[in-house]
């Protein structure tokens, strides 16, 4: 009898531990889901690219030009997205184009998000001048049209990759230092900062152990916020021949130069403007989720 009341209690066990994961996504909703599974696919592009290309992106082929993607009439297998007007294969040139501005775009948001956290945490805790130079320079970049600005820095400096890698960088840190100074202050007053700081903890070892970690998420949905606008920033530069130029190429570039075919080839321009269109939604969808689920006041 015993034996006989002690079985159910194992499959119930491990049933639990089957459905609990399963359980914890199917409350994430559908739309998210896609999301990030895009997502993941653009990041692993961006690190395993190059085992995918099935050409070289560069490669020429002028009998093979200006063939349409399948299924269209005249398409063929051997160039499944189709091919540009110099007969290079447009998938090819899409995996490297997805590469370079989703690295550019992580590489300029990552920058952007050390340099506003940093400054907020400064601003937060030297105060006096300190706030009031870094809170002005916030307010001075907000109001600047960076696009304009970065057009005009290009133009008169040239088309310099580093130049460009550092407007990709300074573009949005405002959001982040506005942000982190005013969670710094407020998570400054919390009982367990003021329990550590009268233990003797240095301001450093506060900061960075305890203010960090539970200031962490607003962070990380500003990120989610700025890497679409920095995505766009990247690919419209690149579309006004001010970013990536040839022979290197982006989606931006690609958008550019498929500008002149938007009636003949139709394709050179809507499949990059088509990944760029769903890689900033996806990180629109993600962001707003996340903001939603860090924040439960916002849930229904």
């Amino acid at each position: 009898m015993t034996a006989e009341a002690n079985t159910p209690t194992r499959p119930r066990n491990g049933f639990r531990l089957l459905t609990g994961p399963l359980s914890r996504l199917r409350r994430v909703p559908l739309l998210v889901t896609l999301s990030i599974a895009f997502l993941t696919l653009m990041l692993g592009i961006t690190l395993f690219g190059r085992f995918l290309q099935p050409y070289a992106f560069e490669q020429i082929d002028l009998l093979a030009r200006m063939k349409p993607p399948a299924p269209l009439e005249g398409f063929t297998w051997a160039h499944p997205l189709g091919t540009d007007k110099l007969g290079r294969d447009l998938m090819s040139r899409l995996i490297v184009g997805a590469q370079t501005s989703m690295a550019l775009t992580l590489l300029g948001t990552v920058v952007g998000a050390i340099i506003g956290i940093t400054l907020g945490f400064v601003a937060a805790h030297k105060g006096r001048w300190w706030d009031e130079v870094i809170m002005a320079a916030v307010d001075f970049q907000a109001a600047m049209p960076w696009f304009i600005v970065a057009l005009a820095v290009l133009a008169f400096m040239g088309n310099s990759m580093i130049v460009f890698l550092m407007l990709m960088g300074l573009y949005g840190w405002e959001g982040y230092a506005r942000i982190t100074r005013g969670l710094v202050l407020s998570a400054r007053e919390q009982g367990y900062a003021l329990a550590v700081h009268g233990l003797g903890a240095t301001p450093r070892w506060i900061y960075l152990r305890h203010v960090l970690p539970n200031i962490a998420g607003p962070l990380l949905v500003q990120l989610t916020i700025n890497f679409p606008n920095t995505i766009l920033f990247e690919t419209s530069l690149s579309f006004l021949g001010l970013g990536i130029r040839p022979p290197m190429t982006s989606l931006g570039q690609m958008l550019g130069e498929g500008r002149d075919y938007l009636i003949s080839a139709w394709w050179l321009a809507v499949v990059p403007g088509t990944v760029i269109f769903l890689t900033t939604l996806s990180m629109s969808i993600l962001g707003d989720w996340l903001r939603i689920r860090l924040d439960p006041s916002l849930e229904n």
